[in-house]
């Protein structure tokens, strides 16, 4: 329970987020999120980099609004904490061979040491989510990523890039 609606009256809900893309992600800069920095590299045709053997997985999530308008309004969410993600879990070299098939790339990884604090797995309990109407996501993981290397592709585009069209 969240203390602001115990000490303060007022009704709140927190969301924790996982994992979260989408088009509006710079992929250039130096706090790009591993799904827009990939596919950037990938669509220069260089070989991204994974921290680790690739087995690490996250619970990757493209769709944002739905879930604040769902806890917004839903009386269930008032006072608690609630996961917004997606309900499964993807390895990063999951998502290496998605982003290939997307592209019709055939790029391999380059793996690195694995960095200090990186979790082996990441998945969200969605449970308390599901109860909340209207809270189910609508894109699906292979949606959402081709949604970003598009908008990413496009971008690219309008700065003079060199990426090529996604299939």
């Amino acid at each position: 329970m969240l203390v602001a609606p115990r000490v303060f009256g007022l009704e709140t809900v927190a969301l924790r987020y996982f994992n979260v893309f989408g088009e509006r992600q710079d992929p250039t800069s130096g706090y790009a999120a591993v799904i827009p920095k990939f596919i950037r590299m990938m669509l220069a045709g260089e070989r991204p980099t994974i921290h680790g053997d690739g087995t690490a997985s996250r619970d990757l999530r493209r769709e944002r609004g739905a879930g604040n308008l769902a806890a917004a309004t839903a009386p269930e969410a008032v006072g608690r904490a609630i996961n917004v993600a997606m309900n499964g879990s993807h390895t990063i070299d999951e998502l290496v061979q998605t982003l290939n098939n997307l592209m019709s790339t055939n790029l391999e990884p380059v793996y690195g040491e694995p960095r200090a604090g990186d979790v082996p797995e990441s998945r969200a309990d969605i449970s308390l989510a599901q109860r909340i109407p209207d809270y189910q996501p609508t894109v699906s993981f292979e949606e959402g990523l081709t949604r970003t290397i598009e908008h990413i592709a496009e971008a690219a585009g309008r700065r003079g890039g060199t990426f090529s069209s996604v299939r």
